[in-house]
């Protein structure tokens, strides 16, 4: 890259910088954005903004900063919880690898690299081209690469370190805030697939047989699954058409009192807006009671069963529970938010199909990719943008614009494609039939690690605070990355001695990478038993877990089991026809 173009892009960019950090301080000082930056202190009556007008809201201030900065570890663990804390150590981590490998590059390796002398043919190149900063101008066989091989060795070295540190440090936290928080329903809930049909008797009365046989000390609930998707659409519909009432008892879609009830509102009989809606929302709720008794007929061979212990939710989570390995199959409960109710609907077919064609979609997207990565490329290379738009000559000889379209334009453009990849991925990923909405974000940001891997070599997170070892096997890659493209660098460098003693170098961070995960991943991934049987003991001592239990019974219920209603006024919850059956 010609080094005015990368001046230019730096200028542009910290201009922007500037420009967005001098928006962000006026604007949030703005009694309107109130709801847009400080949607929590209004949540917790904190708010103490007052409309008066005030000169002082119309200047950038930067106090903000040292605020935000001020939050210790335990505070951001208490008020925002594991996950913001974990993310903020990725980001601190990723401060420190890159503050170590700013100072070496840039004080030892950067002059190393313009001593070199493998370029002084290019008479030209080293006035205007960033080349001769890096390691391509060291001479080949040059002893100075010798300081290229102890750089990678102590910087991988660094980064193992602060790797180790790192997930000490988290799986500790993560210990203590499970220590600390309050019982949660999907702690103490496994989901059963796979339920026998038993002649004469229903998918609930063989759940509860069953594990009331096999775990009747802990045993509490279940909650049988139905299919739901024809009401979901009753429901979704109702809900649409409850919305229009409210505009038009509002006036903000339209003043007209009657409208015709036939085709597109223009044939049919002269009837009035609302209380046409009116009718039809009674019709719709109608339809949605039918259809809730019906449901007792529409079970699905699973359901959520939760105990009264954590333990005992572990125990039947992870143990085999029937003879036959095709039935019975347990799994951790997502949060009954978190619940993916689609999923069950789907027949194993159906997933499968849509398991195929999401993977060639997939493919097809990693293809078709490559053609903004050339665009970019070519914009990045004035001398291939005048062959490819000859008519474009004179324009990019102006020495303001070239800088630009090498410098600014081909990252702006890049960054664009970007920002479409992650949609395409989420809606990729909720095809193929996932269990919970965490699992599809999980899903998509694998797709998406992948896709930035072949394309930009970045990677991403996972969720729910247990993201920390995809982050750790993310830097894993990358290092073992570099060792290879070093390896190769020497091989051509003609200085094999350094390639043969750099092998070593990526073997052993992968086994510096497999003792990390034996050593920690565990924690990670569930809780050990000390912990649970501590938690319930702990829980054992507290006035208010028969009002959790209460809860828990009901927490997995499917939200289309409940009616609501809609055209008599505000949207209520009928009580279920479907209950749950409880130990």
């Amino acid at each position: 890259m010609i080094l005015s173009a990368l001046l230019t892009s730096v200028g542009i960019n910290l201009g922007l910088c500037f420009l967005f950090f001098t928006l962000y301080s006026i604007l949030r000082k703005q009694p309107g954005n109130v709801t847009v930056y400080g949607p929590r202190l209004i949540h917790d009556g904190k708010s103490q903004q007052s409309n008066a007008f005030n000169l002082e809201r119309l200047l950038p201030t930067a106090g903000w900063v040292r605020r935000a900065l001020e939050p210790t570890n335990e505070d951001i663990l208490s008020n925002l919880g594991l996950d913001a804390l974990v993310f903020i150590r990725v980001l601190v981590f990723s401060i420190r690898v890159f503050s170590f490998a700013s100072v070496v590059g840039i004080f030892i390796l950067l002059p190393v690299n313009y001593m070199g002398t493998e370029f002084e043919e290019f008479f030209d190149l080293p006035k205007k081209s960033l080349d001769s900063f890096s390691i391509s101008n060291v001479n080949d066989g040059s002893n100075k690469l010798w300081i290229h091989f102890s750089a990678i060795y102590i910087f991988t070295a660094v980064v193992c370190y602060l790797l180790y540190y790192e997930h000490k440090y988290l799986s500790s936290q993560r210990i203590d805030h499970f220590y600390s928080s309050k019982p949660q329903p999907h702690e103490f809930t496994v989901l059963v697939s796979g339920v026998p049909l038993v002649p004469g008797n229903s998918i609930s009365e063989t759940v509860e047989s069953f594990f009331r046989e096999y775990h009747s000390p802990t045993y509490l609930s279940h909650v049988v699954v139905h299919r739901t998707d024809k009401l979901k659409a009753l429901i979704n519909d109702a809900e649409k058409l409850y919305k229009k009432l409210t505009r038009v008892r509002s006036g903000s879609i339209s003043r007209q009192k009657s409208m015709r009830d036939g085709f597109l509102g223009m044939f049919g009989k002269k009837v009035y807006v609302v209380d046409h809606y009116e009718k039809k929302l009674e019709k719709l709720e109608d339809d949605m009671r039918l259809k809730q008794s019906l449901l007792a007929g529409e079970e699905v061979p699973a359901a959520f069963v939760s105990f009264r212990s954590r333990h005992g939710a572990a125990i039947a989570s992870n143990i085999q529970q029937g003879v036959d390995p095709t039935e019975w199959l347990t799994e951790p409960a997502p949060e009954p938010q978190d619940v993916h109710w689609p999923f069950f609907t789907a027949s194993f077919v159906r997933r499968w199909i849509s398991n195929v064609v999401v993977f060639v979609a997939f493919v097809a997207l990693l293809i078709l990719y490559v053609i903004p990565v050339v665009l970019v490329q070519g914009l990045a290379n004035l001398h291939q943008l005048e062959t490819w738009f000859p008519f474009l000559k004179s324009i990019l000889n102006i020495k303001v614009v070239s800088q630009v379209i090498t410098g600014y334009l081909p990252s702006l453009i890049y960054q664009l494609f970007l920002m479409i990849v992650p949609p395409i991925m989420l809606l990729l990923s909720s095809m193929q039939g996932y269990i919970s909405h965490s699992q599809i974000e999980k899903s998509a940001c694998i797709k998406l690690l992948v896709f930035t891997l072949l394309n930009v070599y970045a990677a991403k997170y996972e969720t729910g605070g247990k993201f920390w070892p995809i982050v750790h096997s993310s830097i894993i890659f990358s290092l073992v990355l570099m060792h290879v493209i070093a390896i190769g660098i020497f091989g051509l460098k003609e200085l094999p001695l350094a390639s043969s003693l750099t092998i070593p170098l990526p073997i052993l961070t992968v086994l510096f990478s497999i003792y990390c995960q034996r050593r920690f991943l565990a924690n990670f991934k569930s809780y050990p038993t000390e912990c649970l049987v501590n938690k319930d003991k702990a829980d054992e001592r507290e006035q208010n877990m028969s009002e959790f239990y209460a809860k828990l019974v009901v927490a997995y219920r499917d939200p289309a089991v409940s009616a609501s209603r809609y055209a008599r006024g505000i949207s209520l919850e009928d009580p279920p026809l479907l209950r749950s059956n409880q130990g």
